[in-house]
């Protein structure tokens, strides 16, 4: 009888505790899918004209961005050990994949700015939430990598972190103008019920795994890698299929080059010229040198 062989044959642990080839055949099938809707990202993207892509670019980010890591962490690799604070019995040392925090410190930003550019919130408010999500991110390594009861400490900075980007996803975007109409509105809240939802439960994953050190890391793997394709290839693919008849221009989104002009394409500025137009944020008009239309402060 042939056995197949592992990916932890090749790239044998180096922890006490860690992912068995059952937890590493589950990792090659999560990357399996992230790369499959990453190929019809890729082929989606094209079908849109130009400087219509801009959702569709950051979704393609993120899923290659998934890809990439889960190809890494199903061949067990991307990973240290890291003593655990409770042994559980035997176990001196858990296997942490700090790779994982590397997806997360790129694609959870890249998450929240696919939907707040959505609503009217201004760019400061944009760009602030996303700092609060490497905040997250940050901290969940920190305290995964440290061994003391301290790392409840990094543990609690990072939930502060997720009550700000809570308030941002469920207060301040939904009472914003959505220049988009009230179809994208309706689209908005329910992806960041969604998002809000299944971030919560990153947090209860990670005080049962790096945190506790209750569960297995293949149990760790599991729970994660569900987490990671809801808010991956299911809330990508919906959020977008959501947008597929909505004028992109309502966004107030054009490519930022100076020869497409304030409209993306549709003329071109000289010197002082005079702009009215409709950003998310309500409407306005600009006089003299103004900033491209949708410019948020």
């Amino acid at each position: 009888m042939v056995m197949l062989s592992s990916s932890l044959d090749h790239n044998p642990p180096n922890a006490d505790r860690h992912i068995t080839p059952r937890g590493s055949d589950w990792l090659w099938a999560v990357m399996a899918i992230m790369g499959l809707s990453t190929l019809g990202m890729v082929f989606w993207q094209f079908t849109r004209p130009r400087g219509t892509r801009f959702f569709h670019n950051i979704a393609l980010i993120i899923l290659t961005t998934s890809t990439i890591c889960y190809f890494v962490m199903a061949s067990d690799l991307g990973a240290t050990p890291t003593r655990a604070q409770f042994s559980r019995g035997t176990t001196g040392t858990r296997q942490i994949f700090f790779v994982r925090y590397i997806q997360w410190f790129i694609n959870f930003p890249l998450i929240l700015l696919l939907l707040l550019f959505a609503t009217g919130l201004s760019l400061s408010d944009i760009l602030t939430t996303a700092f609060f999500a490497w905040v997250v991110v940050v901290c969940g390594l920190a305290g995964a990598l440290t061994a003391s009861s301290y790392k409840w400490g990094f543990f609690a900075f990072g939930l502060l972190a997720l009550f700000y980007i809570w308030s941002t996803l469920l207060g301040h975007g939904p009472r914003t103008t959505f220049n988009a109409g009230q179809g994208v509105r309706s689209g908005y809240v329910r992806g960041s019920i969604l998002v809000a939802l299944v971030t919560a439960l990153y947090p209860i994953a990670w005080g049962c795994s790096e945190g506790g050190n209750v569960i297995s890391p293949t149990a760790e793997a599991i729970w994660y890698g569900i987490l990671d394709l809801i808010l991956g290839p299911i809330f990508l693919y919906y959020f977008l299929f959501g947008l597929r008849k909505v004028d992109h221009s309502a966004f107030g989104i054009n490519s930022g080059k100076w020869s497409d002009g304030a409209h993306g394409g549709s003329g071109s500025t000289h010197g002082h010229h005079n702009h009215t137009g409709t950003n998310m944020a309500g409407t306005g008009t600009t006089t003299g040198t103004a900033a491209p239309v949708g410019a948020r402060v």
